[in-house]
């Protein structure tokens, strides 16, 4: 791994478990095993560096998702992937957790690839879930941009209430639930 890919994927990690403040210079540094010099001949400073972190995490995320969203098979199906996919869920959602983060949240460049990809996520959820309408999969009157964002807000819900219990369970319920409030609104069989 090049000595920029090290930083980046240090920064990465420290975003995900300390937040912005809390990723110095000095631990980004120490985790990637280089020298000073070599942050600020790759980057303009932390910032810099960090929005490349939460780019490279907000792409990385994307890809992963889509792998599911454009597999075959029923949108429920297609959803039900993403939701019961491999996550750290304990560790929280890395884009989501910065949402939580005011130096993010205040900085405009650092939260434009949170935006973008929650507003992916939702766009993305909101056309699997129209073409199972469309197909008939599910009850014609459903919202699929109402149910995208439901869909997305008990996600990040369920990391939450996750980690507070320090627990995977209720993380667990919660996609249980979303997955059950889906299955409800399966269209009925025309007689």
């Amino acid at each position: 791994m090049s000595t920029r890919e090290r930083l980046i994927a240090s920064t990465r990690e420290l975003l995900w478990e300390r937040g912005y403040v809390g990723t110095s210079p000095r631990a980004v540094l120490q985790r990637a095993d280089v020298g000073q010099g070599s942050m600020y001949h790759h980057f303009s400073g932390k910032q810099d560096l960090a929005l490349a972190a939460i780019r490279r995490t907000a792409d990385e995320l994307r890809a992963q998702a889509e792998a599911q969203f454009a597999a075959p098979g029923t949108a429920v199906a297609r959803i039900t992937a993403y939701l019961r996919r491999e996550r750290d869920v304990l560790k929280g959602c890395p884009i989501g957790r910065l949402t939580q983060d005011p130096d993010v949240m205040a900085d405009p460049a650092l939260r434009a690839p949170v935006d973008e990809t929650f507003d992916w996520l939702r766009h993305r959820l909101t056309t699997v879930l129209a073409e199972g309408r469309d197909a008939g999969e599910l009850n014609a009157a459903m919202d699929p941009a109402k149910t995208a964002s439901t869909v997305v807000a008990v996600l990040q819900g369920g990391y939450v209430l996750a980690r507070a219990a320090d627990s995977t369970e209720p993380f667990e319920h919660a996609v249980t639930g979303v997955l059950e409030l889906l299955a409800c609104q399966a269209a009925t069989p025309s007689r």
